[in-house]
Formats: structure tokens, C-alpha cells, sequence
């Protein structure tokens, strides 16, 4: 039986030959995750359970990264509940203050995760790790607690869609530009509990971190995953990070709910403007709308990649006295690597500040709260009511290019848009 890249995964973990959509299945998992918000209801659940072992402390990993550094009592306390149970089971991979960073960031860093695993994770933007061809989801934390103790996991095998990629994109159209157009083309909900499926020859094109951030923002189309076809990229990212790369492609004649072909050459920068992040636009048409703030960082726009994208059109440059601008690099090595690039000069005599990584803004937690009336460009991935402060006030998802460009015009802009015109 010809099967999608997500269903020959889950197959090769559950110990069948093939496996159907909508079938139930208990496949063994290779990398269990969870974070300082979602972790201490793991460990509760497992005390209640009366389980007081972890299938293996090699196979878990632990990220306190939501609120840390702590910003209050409550994020302190559920860290010291973390790192007691980490220290009480021996996890090898844990990962805090000075060493850790946002987890869909580091984890593929570290290489902890990569093409042909399937992974779960207490966090919805689990579902990263697809960039590198593996099946990566994100559960409840009671499941994320059982496991942790028994290294298996029940799944309902997803249908697919399949997106195939074509052609070049233009200079400033990245990753975020072509999930959020897709997003906006099949809706919120346009890939319900569908595994979401990349191939075609645009993606020579596109950068691992481009792959990261498209893969990041597949549970905002609904799905359960996003996954990308396994290709020389994926193995010279895996080099030196991984003992070998298992290869993970599309079966001739798999069956696909749905096929869209995307003419990457054919993109503008987008932004999805508030409540939804399928309520898209092209930047460029976006109007005269002045903003507050501007985060560039995330699990979704904090790798180098996107750092490099705003440095250069910050340089030389300073942020509007309107827009307050925060940066955060995803972990310490990229923090360490933009130091070295020189981009955390660049941004801070643009007048930004730049932060240790943490995902703090991107929910609201801390780092960059708005207040009601105010209007903020994210490169985060959710603007729904509230995610990022008050009820009352906006955010706009964009990609680093058009968050930098917007920071310095102190409105939503496009880099073309720029006073002064055109970046070199």
C-alpha cells in the first residue's frame, strides 16, 4: 500500500507494514518533551497514578523556557517542581536557565530530534520538528504524563494534504510569508486534524529556518502535523547532529485528501491581521496602520536565519520612537552566533532591546506585554484576542522582514516600503 510521509512513520513505530487514515494505533515514541507551563501537570498526573518511573531519562526532554528567566513566584515554583523531578530521574536532556532555549529551537539544535522519528510533545508548536521529516505532534499533558512512563503513545492515524512548492520566491518572501499565505487560503481550520505534507522544487529554495517556521505554524491550519520531504538540506542540517538521517519521502499513488500547488515566485510579504492568523493580506495593502511594538524572536522567527533578515534591514537604521522593538534569539547559540555576526550590535544601535531567549511575549507571559489600545507586529505565531496582552489590544503576524521594515516606518510596511528607499 503506497502511504503519505506521516502514515509510513507512524507504520515503522507501531510495528506495521502499513497503516490506514482514521485507523487507531499504540506506537512507541523517540523523543517525549514538555516546558515549565505544561511539565509540573505531567509530573502531578504521574504522582497521582502512583508512577514513579520514566520509561527512559535519556528519551525525555525538558525545556523551562515559557516564563524563564522567572518572571514571578508562580513561574518560579513550577520551575523548582521541573527541575526536582528532573533531578530525581536522572534526565539527561534538561535544559535551564544559561543553557536553555525556546524548545522548538534548541531541540532540533541539539539534535535531539530529526527525520524519521515521532515525537510528542505538552506544547502545540511540536509539530517544528516536521521540518526535518519526522512526525511530531503536540498532546495534552496527561498524555504527554503516560509517555513518559511507558514510551508509547495512541494515535489516530491522520488523513493528508499535500502542498507542492514551485519555483523561487522573491528577496523578501521567507517561510512566514508562505505558511501565512496558505493559512489564509484554506483557513484556520482548512487542515483539521490532516497531516500537512511539503514536496515539490521550491524547496531548494527555501532555508532550514524557512522549513522550521512553515512546519511551526501547521497546528494554525488545524492539523496535527506539518511534515517536508526528506532532501540534501535535511542531511547536511543533520550532520554532525545526528549518527545518520533517515530518509522520509512521498510514496507514488498515496492517497491525499486534498492537493494545492503554490507558485512561490507569485508571493508577496504577508501579514494576517488580527484575529486570526488566516485573516491575511500582502503587506504592501495593508493601509496606514501605525503600531506600538515590534517582537522579532519565537519558536516560529528567532533562528539566525530571520536575525540575519532583520539586522540587515535595521542597519544603519533606527526603530521609530513609536515602536518599541524586542528582540529575542531563540537559544544562547543563536544569541552567541548574532553576537558574532555583529546583528546584536545592529540592533541595539537601532535602538531595540534584545533579550535573553525566552517565548515570554508570544503568550502574553511577560517580556513585552501590550497594554488595551495597543498595536503590535509579531513574528509570533497567534494573534487571537488577548494572546499577547489586553483584550483591547492588536496583533499582526509578519515575517522578520516586514517586522524590522514596520519598526523603523512606526506602521505596518513592506521592506520596499521604506522611507528612504530600497535596501541594498
Amino acid at each position: 500500500m503506497a502511504m503519505t510521509m506521516t502514515q509510513r512513520i507512524i507504520a515503522a513505530h507501531c510495528g506495521e507494514s502499513e497503516v490506514r487514515a482514521g485507523q487507531m494505533v499504540l506506537a512507541d515514541v523517540d523523543l517525549v518533551l514538555a516546558n515549565d507551563i505544561t511539565a509540573p501537570v505531567s509530573i502531578k498526573e504521574l504522582e497521582r497514578h502512583g508512577i514513579g518511573t520514566v520509561f527512559d531519562s535519556g528519551k525525555i526532554a525538558l525545556v523551562l523556557d515559557h516564563f524563564v528567566p522567572c518572571k514571578d513566584i508562580k513561574a518560579a515554583q513550577l520551575c523548582t517542581e521541573v527541575r526536582g523531578f528532573a533531578k530525581k530521574h536522572g534526565i539527561k536532556h534538561f535544559f535551564d536557565v544559561g543553557e536553555m532555549g525556546i524548545e522548538h529551537a534548541l531541540l532540533p539544535e541539539k539534535g535531539l530530534v530529526g527525520s524519521g522519528d515521532l515525537v510528542v510533545g505538552a506544547d502545540s508548536h511540536t509539530c517544528t520538528y516536521g521540518a526535518l521529516g519526522a512526525f511530531s505532534t503536540g498532546m495534552g499533558s496527561t498524555d504527554i504524563a503516560f509517555a513518559m512512563a511507558t514510551g508509547k503513545t495512541w494515535l489516530k492515524v491522520p488523513a493528508a494534504c499535500r502542498f507542492t512548492l514551485r519555483n523561487k520566491p522573491a528577496r523578501w518572501v521567507g517561510g512566514k510569508d508562505v505558511i501565512l499565505h496558505i493559512i489564509g487560503m484554506i483557513s484556520v481550520s482548512g487542515a483539521r486534524y490532516m497531516s500537512m505534507e511539503f514536496d515539490g522544487d521550491g524547496l531548494e529554495h527555501l532555508s532550514m529556518d524557512d522549513r522550521f517556521t512553515i512546519a511551526n505554524m501547521a497546528i494554525e491550519a488545524g492539523a496535527k502535523n506539518g511534515i517536508f520531504e526528506t532532501d540534501a538540506l535535511t542531511v547536511q542540517y543533520e550532520k554532525g547532529r545526528r549518527e545518520k538521517t533517515v530518509p522520509c519521502s512521498i510514496d507514488p499513488g498515496a492517497v491525499y485528501e486534498k492537493t494545492y500547488e503554490i507558485d512561490l515566485s507569485k508571493l508577496r510579504p504577508v501579514i494576517s491581521k488580527p484575529h486570526q492568523p488566516d485573516n491575511t493580506c500582502y503587506a504592501d495593502e495593508a493601509g496606514d496602520i501605525p503600531i506600538d511594538q515590534v517582537v522579532i524572536g519565537s519558536c516560529t522567527n528567532g533562528r539566525l536565519g530571520d536575525l540575519a533578515v532583520a539586522a540587515g534591514i535595521l542597519r544603519g537604521r533606527k526603530v521609530h520612537p513609536r515602536a518599541r522593538t524586542i528582540i529575542i534569539p531563540a537559544t544562547q547559540r543563536i544569541y552567541l552566533e548574532a553576537l558574532k555576526a555583529g546583528y546584536i550590535e545592529t540592533f541595539i544601535e537601532a535602538g531595540c532591546a534584545v533579550s535573553t531567549p525566552t517565548c515570554g511575549p508570544c503568550l502574553g507571559g511577560y517580556m513585552g506585554i501590550l497594554a488595551k489600545g495597543e498595536r503590535a507586529v509579531s513574528t509570533t505565531n497567534r494573534n487571537f484576542v488577548g494572546r499577547m496582552g489586553h483584550p483591547g489590544s492588536e496583533v499582526y503576524l509578519a515575517g522578520p522582514a516586514v517586522a524590522a521594515a514596520s519598526a523603523i516606518e512606526g506602521r505596518i510596511v513592506s521592506p520596499e516600503q521604506l522611507t528612504g528607499g530600497a535596501i541594498e
